[in-house]
C-alpha cells in the first residue's frame, strides 16, 4: 500500500466531506447576498482575538489595555471578564487572542518581550479571577528554537490559537510556523511552513483549517484557506483569492468562510495593517474561491459565527454583528 497515497485520500476525505458550499452561491465569484451589517458594540481598546464562551457570550481581546471583554450577544452589553494581562508596548500585541477548555479561559500573549522593549512572558496564562498564570513559555521556546524562516523578532508574533484534542495550536504570522502548547508548559513545533503568514485557526473534529495571509504584499492569490491532520504533513488547499486572510470560521451546514483584511498599502513593511475599509467577509464555493458576503469592512482581524449571524471584530475596536448568512 502505498502511505502517502493513503494519507492523503483519507485527509481529503475528511477535510472536504463536511464542507458545504451555500445553495445561495452562485460560485462564481460575485456577491452572493446582502446581509444586514450593523455596529454592534464600540470603544475596544486595540481589540484582536475572539471566540465564543462556554455560557454563549463574545469574548474579545483588548491588547492595548491587557483586557478580555465579555460581550452579551442579546444585548450588546460589555463587561470586563479579565484585566491586568501584559499590554501591547507596540501597535499590536499584549493579550491577542483567547480561548476556553471547560469553563477556564486562556489568553494568548505576544510582543511584550524584553526583545521588543516590554518586561512580561510572551506566551499562554491561565485565567484565574483576577491573576493570572503563565502556562507556556511561548518566547522562551521561540529563542531557543528560532524557525527556518527569516525573521527579525525573536519571541515571534502569534497570531491565533485554537483548542485541539485539550492542547492549543498556535499560529505565529512572524515566524511562519504552527506550534503546539500543552497544559504542562510543554511548547513544540508542529509545522514550519515558506514565508506564507499563518493567520486564523478553525478545528473540525482531527482536522485543522488555517488561514494563510501570504507574504507582503499579501497578494489575493496568496490569501488561502488550507486544511491538514497535524500528525501529517499532507497539507490540502481549500479556497484561494482574498487578500490579508486573518480568519476562518465554519457556519450553518459546515458552510465555510474567511475574513479578509484587504488590500495592503504599497512599500508598507510586514505587519503593517491593510488599506481602511478594503476587508471583506467571504464564503467558500465549489471552484476552491471564494464569493464576497460582505465588502467595505474596516481593518477585521477575528471572526466568530453563531447560527446565521456573523460577529467581526476590527483593529479600530468595533464589533459589527452582519445577520443573514
Amino acid at each position: 500500500m502505498n502511505i502517502r497515497r493513503f494519507v492523503a485520500g483519507s485527509l481529503v476525505a475528511i477535510a472536504f466531506a463536511p464542507f458545504a458550499v451555500d445553495a445561495k452561491s452562485g460560485g462564481n465569484g460575485g456577491k452572493v447576498r446582502q446581509p444586514t451589517a450593523e455596529l454592534f458594540v464600540s470603544d475596544l481598546q486595540g481589540a484582536s482575538g475572539s471566540t465564543i464562551g462556554p455560557d454563549g457570550a463574545l469574548y474579545v481581546t483588548e491588547g492595548a489595555i491587557g483586557v478580555i471583554s465579555r460581550i452579551d450577544l442579546r444585548t450588546g452589553i460589555k463587561t470586563t471578564f479579565a484585566s491586568g494581562l501584559p499590554n501591547a508596548v507596540a501597535p499590536i500585541g499584549g493579550v491577542i487572542d483567547v480561548a476556553f477548555i471547560g469553563k477556564t479561559a486562556y489568553a494568548l500573549v505576544t510582543l511584550v518581550g524584553a526583545d521588543v522593549g516590554g518586561s512580561a512572558d510572551v506566551g499562554i496564562y491561565r485565567v484565574n479571577g483576577p491573576n493570572h498564570e503563565l502556562v507556556a513559555n511561548i518566547g522562551e521556546f521561540a529563542i531557543n528554537n528560532p524557525p527556518h524562516t527569516d525573521f527579525e523578532v525573536l519571541t515571534g508574533l502569534q497570531f491565533a490559537m485554537e483548542v485541539y484534542r485539550g492542547e492549543f495550536l498556535v499560529t505565529d504570522g512572524h515566524h511562519n510556523r504552527l506550534l503546539r502548547a500543552t497544559l504542562d508548559g510543554t511548547v513544540s513545533e508542529v509545522i514550519g511552513f515558506a514565508n506564507i503568514v499563518p493567520t486564523g485557526l478553525e478545528v473540525l473534529g482531527r482536522t485543522v483549517l488555517m488561514a494563510q495571509a501570504g507574504p507582503v504584499p499579501h497578494l489575493p492569490e496568496d490569501g488561502k484557506i488550507i486544511a491538514f491532520l497535524p500528525k501529517f504533513a499532507f497539507i490540502e488547499a481549500i479556497a484561494s483569492g482574498a487578500p490579508l486572510l486573518v480568519d476562518v470560521e465554519f457556519g450553518k451546514r459546515h458552510t465555510l468562510y474567511g475574513l479578509s483584511q484587504g488590500d495592503f498599502p504599497d512599500g508598507e513593511p510586514p505587519a503593517t495593517p491593510a488599506l481602511p475599509n478594503t476587508g471583506a467577509l467571504v464564503q467558500v464555493n465549489s471552484e476552491g474561491g471564494f464569493d464576497v458576503v460582505v465588502e467595505g469592512l474596516n481593518l477585521p482581524t477575528s471572526l466568530e459565527i453563531v447560527h446565521d449571524t456573523a460577529f467581526v471584530v476590527n483593529l479600530v475596536g468595533e464589533v459589527w454583528r452582519i445577520r443573514g448568512l
